[in-house]
């Protein structure tokens, strides 16, 4: 990711091969908005006994013998791919569906997210030495072959090796995480063993080699970066590219006649650039076979579903809850008597509107019909929302405004104002660094502690802001100063209350659920003071902390300990009570919650200047989910006394000029969980660095907290070949990050699919990677194997 919003704070953009060059396999996706991304789920390749995940996949499953031979299924992206490299900074979703069709993945996932060995191009893959170096023994399949005939082999893994290991900075490459640990690639036995030597020890080696590409793109420079961008001179899966159409908005990928494995059922699987917006009226056309849809086009078809299962044909619908649906045979009267009417010119009128009414009634009734032949399909995506709180400065460099922030908020209800009306399980999750089933998952959430009114208040007071704060000087200011602020402040509140009388009902709550809480101007950012240096375990700015939030610190971080570790301290028998945290570890042991007030005077201030965080959210369409629960976090905040000054921005400005540069408080936005934390998840919670410049090196960390230890026990996690030592020291990393309060998983994001109702093996996949070939449409009584005529 390019360096963006210095000084306050920038992303890695140094050389590849440095230690701080580790990057996301994925980008950050925004929350039901214009970014999506492939991503891996899980943990490990083992069998333990996982829990089962919060939600099973819909995907229609069927056996190949009940799958149709032939037919064309027109599968939604929201744009073509701009690249297919998977390795560029510009890869997207899009990238991905190409690459995982018809390029080799030595591993894939299963409903669990866990990374399993793909019998396609490996018979095994193992590590067979440990000391002095890890070695791992790939013995690939003896019928894999590139679409030009020539076998897959130790070549093309060097090649790939070389060009991701950072050490030639003429590859244009994104990420390298886990290339660079390579020592050597060598030929083992015969042409189907593969020999890779590590350098240091990589818990993480099945992440690599996946999409593994041919020689001739790997091979030099000008191929990698700008070769493979618009086409791959040869391929191995189960599909070849096809005609790429950018006028039309296609990209065809056709059955592979050199593919060794179970043929691909399909004859060809066309993606379609639909952005998501246009998607309802696609499918009521017609035009698509299976897409990802919104919660409003989910409710469409369910609703298309419901009439057709009544009885109802289109028509019917429309006249029950279409264009029609408001007419009433008084209207309707009245309607016939004016465009029958003397009045020529109303009466022409009066005909027109009610031809358009007719026409607009037709449309919904054909797209009622349309729309009860698709299914929803739904389950949780590999990926949750999250609320980032930026700590580099303001009040949220106080390690305690953040932790009070956290725990003002009630996850659960947010979680269910999402998930229950879809359905799906309303569960908030409790690791930042996996998702429930997976196997690295363990609920950590108690080193922070849930919602709790009374110990957000004290930890606020605990931090300086108290009721009445915002009109108290610091020591020291003078008269004269005073009377020159108090005459500014009068001034801006007759200008305030000048602006609110002509703007009237313009400052209540806008329709998508965003608003300005408080007193400011909508969009004004109050300026913060700076904050000094310190605090224990910060990765930023923060204030230098008082006794009693050394106490805090030192409480909480015994905590994630006693979470690293397994231990619980014994508690007496006065101790006992329901876990909202440690005693004491928010406020001075003994301290009461600020007394109730009334609602016009609990907004909070310090030194002269009121608590109020800037909170961004983007504001195009496909986002309304992601505001109304922005809509009630700003109420909970409210109840602590914490103003929130909410700020929409255009969807193509709000991550890359808000929440990678630092432009922000509090924005929420995804992140995807992965089938190998310890590499993956690193650069999201790695500690900011300095650099000469006095800004920060955030790399994917836009909250911009972090620790030492949590670095620490990243790479121990990497470097470990014990997979329960792994997880274990995963789980620590995840309960120091949750004691650090930078970010808050708020719920797992739903994954809803129109399907057509005959499509099969393809829809919410949930953790799973599809299996292209299976995918197809169910064959019918009367076809008996047939193929599709679509």
């Amino acid at each position: 990711m390019s360096q963006v919003g210095a000084p306050r704070g920038r992303t890695w953009s140094g050389p590849s091969g440095s230690p701080r060059s580790r990057t996301l396999r994925s980008v950050a996706t925004l929350t039901s908005a214009v970014l999506a991304v492939t991503v891996l789920a899980g943990c490990s390749s083992g069998d333990g006994d996982d829990a089962a995940p919060a939600a099973a996949q819909d995907n229609a499953p069927t056996a190949r013998g009940l799958v149709g031979d032939g037919g064309t299924l027109r599968w939604a992206v929201d744009s073509l791919p701009t690249t297919l490299n998977a390795f560029q900074a510009d890869a997207d979703a899009a990238t991905g569906r190409v690459t995982g069709a018809v390029l080799p993945a030595l591993y894939t996932l299963d409903e669990r997210g866990r990374p399993r060995l793909n019998p396609d191009y490996l018979e095994s893959a193992e590590v067979v030495g440990t000391e002095p170096r890890q070695v791992v023994l790939y013995k690939l399949n003896q019928q894999a072959v590139w679409s030009d005939g020539r076998e897959i082999g130790a070549a093309d893994f060097v090649a790939q090796w070389r060009a991701l290991s950072g050490r030639d900075t003429a590859y244009w490459t994104a990420r390298n995480a886990g290339y660079e640990r390579i020592e050597k690639i060598e030929k083992g036995r015969n042409d189907l063993e593969v020999r890779v030597t590590f350098a240091k020890p990589y818990a993480d080696w099945r992440s690599l080699f996946t999409p593994l590409y041919p020689k001739e793109v790997m091979g030099s420079p000008n191929a990698f970066n700008d070769g493979a961008r618009t086409t791959l001179k040869s391929t191995a899966g189960p599909f070849l590219l096809g005609k790429t159409d950018r006028k039309d908005g296609s990209l065809a990928l056709v059955r592979n006649p050199r593919w060794w494995g179970s043929p691909a059922k399909l004859d060809s699987l066309v993606l379609r650039a639909v952005p998501r917006t246009d998607r309802e009226a696609a499918l009521a056309a017609g035009t698509l076979d299976l897409a990802e849809v919104d919660r409003a086009t989910a409710d469409r078809i369910a609703l298309a579903l419901k009439d057709a299962g009544a009885g109802r044909a289109g028509a019917q619908a429309a006249r029950l809850h279409g264009p029609g649906s408001a007419v009433t045979p008084g209207k309707a009267l009245k309607s016939w008597a004016l465009a029958h009417g003397e009045d020529e010119e109303l009466a022409a009128e009066v005909r027109a509107a009610r031809a358009e009414n007719k026409a607009a009634a037709a449309r919904y009734a054909r797209a009622q019909d349309t729309l009860s032949g698709y299914v929803v399909r739904k389950s949780l995506e590999p990926a949750y929302t999250q609320l980032s709180l930026n700590g580099e400065s303001g009040p949220l460099a106080d390690e305690r405004v953040r932790r009070a922030v956290a725990r003002a908020i009630d996850r659960r209800e947010l979680a269910e104002s999402v998930l229950k009306p879809l359905g799906l399980p309303a569960e908030p999750p409790g690791s930042h660094l996996a998702l429930a089933g997976q196997a690295a998952y363990a609920d950590s959430s108690d080193a922070l502690g849930g919602q709790d009114t009374k110990e957000a208040r004290a930890l606020l007071a605990d931090a300086g802001w108290v009721p009445g704060g915002a009109q108290q000087k610091p020591a020291g200011t003078g008269a004269g100063a005073e009377r020159a602020e108090k005459k500014e402040t009068d001034a801006k509140k007759k200008e305030t209350d000048a602006k609110k009388k002509a703007e009237g009902a313009e400052d209540t709550a806008s329709d998508d659920g965003l608003y300005i809480v408080g007193d400011d101007k909508p969009g004004e950012l109050r300026a913060a003071p700076r904050i000094g240096s310190g605090g224990p375990e910060s990765g930023t700015r923060v204030l230098a902390p008082a006794p009693a939030a050394a106490r805090e610190s030192a409480a909480l971080l015994a905590r994630a300990e006693a979470l690293d570790t397994g231990a619980r301290a014994a508690a007496g028998p006065g101790n006992a009570k329901p876990d909202k945290g440690v005693a004491g570890a928010y406020a001075p042991m003994g301290s009461a919650a600020p007394a109730a007030v009334p609602a016009a005077s609990q907004a909070l201030g310090k030194d002269g200047k009121p608590l109020s965080l800037r909170f961004v959210l983007p504001s195009g369409p496909g986002s309304e989910t992601l505001r109304a629960v922005g809509d009630r976090i700003v109420r909970m905040l409210d109840a602590v006394g914490i103003r929130t000054e909410v700020t929409k921005v255009s969807d193509e400005s709000f991550f890359k000029d808000h929440v990678a540069s630092g432009d922000y408080d509090l924005a929420l936005y995804s992140w995807p969980a992965s089938a190998f934390p310890a590499t993956d998840a690193r650069p999201i919670f790695a500690k900011p660095e300095p650099a000469s410049d006095g800004s920060l090196l955030v790399e994917q960390n836009y909250s911009r907290v972090g620790t030492d230890r949590i670095d620490q026990l990243f790479d121990q996690a990497a470097g470990t070949l014990d997979e329960e030592e792994a997880g274990d020291l995963i789980r620590q990393a995840d309960a120091r990050i949750w004691a650090a309060a930078g970010s808050l998983p708020l719920y797992q994001r739903p994954q809803l699919v129109a399907a057509r109702k005959d499509v099969v093996n393809a829809g919410a996949w949930g953790f799973a990677a599809p299996r292209y070939q299976d995918i197809g449409f169910k064959k019918s009584e009367t076809t008996k194997g047939s193929g599709s005529n679509r």
